[in-house]
């Protein structure tokens, strides 16, 4: 037995002993003419150095293609600039990391190089300067890729008076957002077809909007933010319009109210919203067809209009109203949603976004014509008497596709469709937005709306890219997110993983926005949400999620929008592994979250401010009686083991009684609410949200 032992012990020294040095596989072929042999001793030496850092698995992930560009030694500052292919800024930058890659580089140097500065970098950029400003703690802070304006001076375009308001959240933020592609019109082959192909029981113009609508914009303006679509949000296929050009008793009533103080509505100097013959041709623009109403702001409601539809069937319609904007107009005009659950009120600026449809939220009304719970009504009492009031059409509904290609209508939900038509439908200006090319070219028009909307809500001076000084809507978009589900494909039973794409270029190629903003701050944005989703993902779901490229490049959504935007793949709808996740509502919650938290830093850095993340839904709900009859309602928080700030601080106790809608809440500082004056023989049901700094929960 002795010598058993004995003979393994001496055959594991020998395998130790045995064990080969290290291998470096072959780089890339380089072509070192012209170089003289001091510029090619050092290329050598750097060419060993890639392929020593291939061998650091974490934190590097060096993607094979990585080379060499160029060398430049300067004997007279003493200065070594060495200048690596794209691929090198694959993986994030980190203030560790990069004093790792000094330090292996240094030491492929000569003594003769020891009091060289030493630079690598990838472009124009050193690696030291793609570290984002948020994962900085030694490395002073960058400020030319802040925005000047710190603390936004305009007010939100809506605010809606019961809603929660996050000190420490994205209130008075306006974020640009869309999900992939959308049935289009291909005139080629003469038929409106997907963007994308049919694959595991969907497609790409469909599956991203199933994490975006229900979960990741809802997230967002939990947090305070405005959502700006590109495309329909609501999946509701009636739509009812009404409008003071186009009164129809059999769609509804309008209904205008003046004369007290003098105050009577009349006819704007400039065109508004009316609606034509459907289906509608290509670039009419139904903001340019008729008229829109206005009147003088009171200290008292001495003016109204309601507008009351015909609702063709019960269920949850989104709200949306139109008005002309200027800066003689009030920023506080104040709108009332009656709905099956209430009323609901906002005050609305209408300073900024005229000439479009402008999303109240989403209600629920019952069939037929019903003042008290189904209406719109906007007063004119503002806390700035004399100014401007203006009132134009209201939309319930999102509706089916109205326009016309070669004889031709999607026969589709608006919801459905691309940008393109969407934005036609919301009063775009079609040359600078939505028809770029022409020719019918309606998938590469669908590709560049979508960041030439934003553009345009924008204005100057980070307008349309042709026309950037033209005025726009006026409001102040902070980032845009274009999200994909097509990363790639394999051959076996592993998930693809998480790429986002972003351009240090813009539209005219400069590397700053035309606001002087340096364009490296896309790159922070990629990197923060691409590291914010790998670190939840593998946390949660699967720990071998796959960190794909951080990718500098020139796609339509990554370099035309003029603010920060980035693209993301998430994962591949072409893969069945993915897919699996893809299907799962708690993995798209999970997504959601990981990308509103992303978009959450990223402007909170960008603009040097605390966050609180908002916090994760209750659990455990109960509700009892007590002898008097009352309802005792009772409930634990959850803590978010992800995120320590998503504590919940309070909480918001919402109604409804039988089939309604839900009330507009009421807010309890402990998990614990009494409902009094029940009445016996109804059905009543509770919903509760957790609240903190952050934002309100689901």
């Amino acid at each position: 037995m002795k010598y058993t032992f004995f003979f393994f012990l001496l055959s594991f020294l020998l395998l130790l002993s045995c064990q080969p040095e290290l291998i470096l596989k072959e780089g890339p072929q380089y072509d070192y003419t012209g170089m003289d042999k001091q510029t090619i001793d050092l290329h050598k030496k750097f060419e060993k150095f890639i392929q020593l850092i291939q061998h650091y698995k974490d934190p590097f992930e060096l993607h094979p293609h990585t080379r060499i560009e160029e060398i430049i030694i300067d004997p007279k500052t003493r200065r070594i600039n060495v200048r690596f292919s794209q691929h090198f800024a694959y993986f994030p930058f980190r203030e560790e990391n990069v004093i790792t890659l000094y330090q292996l580089a240094r030491e492929q140097l000569d003594e003769k190089y020891s009091d060289y500065k030493l630079t690598l970098s990838v472009g124009e950029y050193p690696i030291e300067q793609l570290v984002p400003n948020y994962f900085r703690d030694r490395l002073p802070k960058d400020p030319l890729r802040l925005p000047k304006e710190k603390q936004r001076t305009v007010k939100p375009i809506v605010t809606r008076l019961d809603k929660w308001i996050p000190e420490k959240g994205l209130y008075n933020r306006n974020i640009g957002l869309w999900h992939s592609h959308g049935w289009y019109y291909d005139y080629k082959k003469d038929r409106w077809e997907w963007q994308r192909a049919r694959l595991f029981q969907t497609v790409e113009d469909l599956l991203p909007l199933s994490f975006t609508i229900p979960y990741l914009i809802p997230m967002l303006e939990n947090a305070g933010a405005q959502v700006f679509i590109p495309r329909e949000r609501d999946i509701q296929t009636n739509e009812v319009i009404i409008d003071n050009n186009t009164v129809d008793n059999e769609k509804g009533l309008y209904i205008e109210v003046g004369g007290l103080n003098n105050r009577v509505w009349i006819n704007g100097n400039t065109p508004g919203f009316a609606e034509a013959p459907k289906p509608y041709p290509l670039n009419l623009n139904l903001f340019r067809l008729g008229t829109y109403q206005e009147v003088e702001s009171d200290s008292i409601v001495s003016a109204k209009i309601q507008w009351i539809p015909n609702i063709p069937e019960e269920g949850n319609y989104a709200v949306y109203i139109s008005y002309f904007g200027s800066q003689e107009n009030a920023d506080d005009v104040l709108y009332t949603v009656y709905h099956t659950g209430g009323k609901t009120r906002f005050l609305v600026n209408q300073q900024i976004g005229g000439q479009m449809w402008v999303y109240l939220g989403q209600f629920k009304f019952d069939k037929g014509t019903h003042a008290e719970k189904g209406m719109v009504e906007v007063v004119n009492l503002s806390g700035q008497p004399g100014k401007l009031i203006t009132a134009d059409a209201v939309r319930f509904g999102g509706g089916m596709g109205n326009i016309i290609r070669n004889d031709w209508n999607s026969q589709r939900p608006r919801f459905m469709e691309g940008s393109r038509y969407y934005l036609q439908y919301d009063g775009m200006p079609d040359t600078l937005v939505h028809n770029l090319s022409k020719n019918g070219q309606d998938y590469i028009n669908d590709i560049n709306s979508r960041s030439e909307y934003i553009n345009y809500l924008n204005g100057a001076p980070n307008g349309p890219n042709k026309n950037r000084d033209l005025p726009g809507l006026g409001i102040p978009i902070d980032m845009t997110l274009a999200f994909h589900t097509d990363a790639g494909i394999t051959d076996n039973d592993s998930t693809i993983g998480t790429m986002l794409i972003y351009s240090t270029t813009g539209a005219d190629t400069q590397t700053v926005f035309p606001d002087s903003v340096s364009r490296i701050a896309t790159r922070d944005f990629a990197d923060i949400v691409q590291t914010q989703l790998l670190n939840d993902i593998k946390k949660t779901f699967n720990p071998e999620w796959n960190r794909r490229r951080l990718l500098d490049a020139r796609y339509s959504e990554a370099f035309r929008p003029n603010v920060p935007g980035v693209l993301l793949e998430l994962l591949s709808h072409q893969n069945f592994e993915d897919m699996k996740y893809a299907n799962d509502p708690r993995f798209r919650f999970m997504i959601s979250r990981a990308i509103y938290k992303g978009v959450l830093k990223f402007i909170t850095s960008q603009n040097v401010s605390e966050f609180v993340v908002q916090p994760l839904p209750v659990d455990h709900f109960q509700a009892t009686f007590d002898t008097l009859g009352s309802v005792i309602l009772k409930w634990q928080p959850v803590n978010d083991p992800l995120e320590p700030s998503a504590v919940a601080e309070k909480y918001k106790v919402y109604t409804r009684v039988e089939n309604s809608g839900f009330d507009n809440g009421f807010i309890v500082d402990e998990p614990k609410a009494v409902i009094e004056d029940i009445i016996p023989g109804l059905i009543y049901s509770f919903k509760i949200t957790a609240l903190n700094a952050g934002g309100e929960s689901f």
